[in-house]
């Protein structure tokens, strides 16, 4: 059976607040600023929500095996758009990476932009994070900027 993408709806929340535990844990070894135990990057129910921001998640046979998010952001007054839609919570459960499944999702949040009038995507990746910034070039996306970081402790 096909993996299927659809918006998610607040009955996922369970799963997708799950999902969020799953990718900090993922994202912890690369960001060494993370507090210690359960952190909340996003407010899920506004994603699902919100007319600015498409949740999506990827069903197999009734179960969720995947998600992202589009939200559109007001670009800083200097840049060429006037706004961007903002890619995150990108997540596909191990078992099933490789399959294509971040592909699905960007394309299909590519699409939601481009219906709301968006021209310009953007997204946070963690610079040693080197399998997620090869998914994320193949879907078109280039590097921009680097953040840096120095700890004064």
């Amino acid at each position: 059976m096909e993996v299927i993408t659809r918006s998610a709806t607040v009955a996922d929340l369970p799963v997708l607040a799950e999902f969020l535990q799953m990718l900090v844990e993922a994202e912890r070894p690369f960001d060494v600023t993370l507090q210690r135990g359960r952190i909340i990057y996003y407010d899920l129910r506004e994603l699902i929500e919100s007319d600015e921001s498409e949740l999506l998640v990827l069903e197999k046979e009734g179960a969720l095996v995947g998600c992202g998010y589009a939200k559109i952001l007001k670009a800083r007054a200097y840049l060429v758009y006037e706004q961007y839609a903002h890619l995150g919570f990108m997540f596909v459960l191990p078992e099933y990476r490789g399959m294509g499944l971040n592909q699905q999702l960007i394309s299909t949040l590519k699409q939601w932009a481009v219906l709301k009038g968006i021209r310009e995507m953007r997204l946070e990746v963690y610079e040693e994070n080197t399998g997620a910034i090869k998914a994320y070039e193949k879907a078109g996306f280039s590097k921009l900027l680097a953040t840096m970081r120095c700890s004064l402790d």
